[in-house]
């Protein structure tokens, strides 16, 4: 007789354990990492981290809208916020400039679809305008993660990806747009090379997808 493991909850935020076994792996590999109570609390954090003027851009994320960091850049007047300028643009005519922007800014903010407790970060994207910033393009990148979404390796993570992430981005596509979402294009950040480049906010508790 075989027992077969209980499927994970992806929902749930993990043991503080489980949360610092992430943040030293993400250590190891180049990450500054900071471990914060709540949403609150990264938001406070995200004023003190960008200075006054800098270029940010926002990648979609129900993180930083629940959180309110989504609204304290893009509407604070306390940046140059890329997003609403390139939401003015004529997709027709300068889509060029429109992905230059998003591609270089002086700091993206966003959030991650997985942790893995080996230090990697699993980001997922239908149409992949935030990948090029987290992936090396800004100057900064800055991540705030709720504690549901460490696992403990990135099996786990891709299936976080598939099973739990994707149907939520779908209801939510469904309702906004009217189309449902897709994975496609994936990235997976395994190290950090450039010191202070990515920080990531982990949270005790769970927000977002």
């Amino acid at each position: 007789m075989t027992t077969s493991m209980p499927a994970p909850s992806f929902a749930a935020p993990v043991p503080a354990q489980r949360l610092e076994r992430a943040a030293a792996a993400l250590t190891a590999h180049g990450f500054t990492v900071e471990i914060l109570d709540d949403a609150a609390a990264a938001r406070t954090r995200v004023k003190d981290l960008i200075p006054e003027g800098a270029g940010v851009f926002t990648g979609a994320s129900e993180t930083l809208r629940l959180s309110g960091i989504d609204e304290d850049i893009n509407a604070g007047g306390r940046y140059q916020a890329v997003k609403p300028r390139l939401l003015a643009m004529d997709r027709a005519t300068r889509m060029d400039d429109i992905r230059r922007l998003s591609a270089t800014p002086d700091v993206i903010v966003g959030s991650v679809h997985a942790v893995t407790e080996t230090g990697s970060l699993v980001i997922a994207s239908g149409s992949g305008s935030q990948l090029p910033g987290y992936a090396g393009g800004a100057a900064r990148a800055i991540w705030i993660v709720g504690a549901q979404k460490v696992v403990p390796d990135l099996d786990t993570a891709l299936r976080r990806v598939e099973d739990h992430c994707l149907p939520l981005e779908t209801a939510r596509t469904l309702k906004v747009h009217g189309w449902p979402s897709a994975v496609n294009r994936l990235l997976i950040l395994n190290a950090e090379f450039q010191p202070e480049r990515g920080t990531v906010l982990l949270l005790r508790e769970a927000i977002g997808f």
